[in-house]
């Protein structure tokens, strides 16, 4: 699954959805560790990550899951996707040129409450 998942996030064009790989390897392997620790940086592997948050964010923020099916280990996969979007996503997102999504991003370090309560939100309207 990690061989798949790292030359999925080297390739330009996908047979699939980038999201729909990472879930389907994350539900096999039921850990996104070794996943998001392939995630390498690079033109490529950025462009998909920003797609994969695009689709992932909204509900990440609101303690949903974004995927459709992962029978085992749900919670367990969820908390490592948030704390490595939390540290890692920022900063690579604002060098894209995203600094909406590398703000929202940001906020996955915060606990549920703290992170609706974020100055963000009355200023989000100026970022998007």
């Amino acid at each position: 699954m990690t061989a798949w998942w790292a030359d999925v996030v080297r390739s330009p064009t996908t047979p699939y959805p980038v999201e729909d790989v990472f879930e389907t390897c994350a539900a096999i392997l039921r850990d996104a560790g070794p996943l998001v620790d392939r995630w390498e940086r690079g033109p490529v592997a950025d462009a998909h990550l920003v797609a994969a948050l695009g689709a992932w964010l909204e509900e990440l923020l609101e303690d949903r899951s974004p995927f459709t099916w992962i029978p085992h280990a749900e919670d367990e996969v969820l908390a490592v996707l948030r704390s490595w979007v939390a540290a890692h996503a920022p900063a690579r997102l604002r060098s894209l040129g995203e600094p909406d999504l590398a703000e929202r991003a940001a906020l996955l370090a915060l606990s549920y409450d703290d992170r609706w309560a974020h100055p963000y939100w009355r200023t989000a309207s100026a970022t998007n």
